[in-house]
């Protein structure tokens, strides 16, 4: 599998560490990871942000591990969070689970299903 970052000179650059749109040639498998909630395996919800989305992460990365995929077949990303003032603690997040690999990224504040969840993670992968 090739992949590929798009940044088009024509529109604006990137405000962080992902990529306007990303190329995916010569793959085989494609994986829709369903939105991941900040719930551990056992039922609990951690109380801060940044625990909650150190779990979210940890269930998109479960589910990559389970389907035989890494980090780096993240193709696309969109995050829902439940409010404005989590979009810094949620780049930093962002980036500290990802470190290097940039994907196309959407990021929404939206009500979340639980009030509890601060933040949901949904993506698609490819390999």
């Amino acid at each position: 599998m090739k992949t590929k970052e798009v940044n088009s000179k024509n529109a604006p650059a990137p405000a962080g560490s992902y990529a306007q749109a990303f190329e995916v040639q010569g793959h085989s498998r494609t994986l829709f990871i369903s939105g991941q909630i900040p719930v551990t395996a056992n039922g609990d919800v951690p109380e801060t942000f940044e625990e909650q989305a150190r779990t979210a992460w940890n269930n998109v990365i479960a589910q990559l591990r389970a389907a035989d995929m890494q980090i780096e077949n993240l193709v696309k990303v969109t995050i829902f969070l439940s409010d404005r003032k989590y979009a810094l603690p949620n780049r930093a997040a962002r980036a500290k689970a990802l470190g290097d690999h940039k994907t196309a990224l959407t990021v929404i504040i939206a009500g979340i299903f639980d009030a509890e969840w601060l933040l949901e993670i949904e993506a698609i992968a490819a390999a």
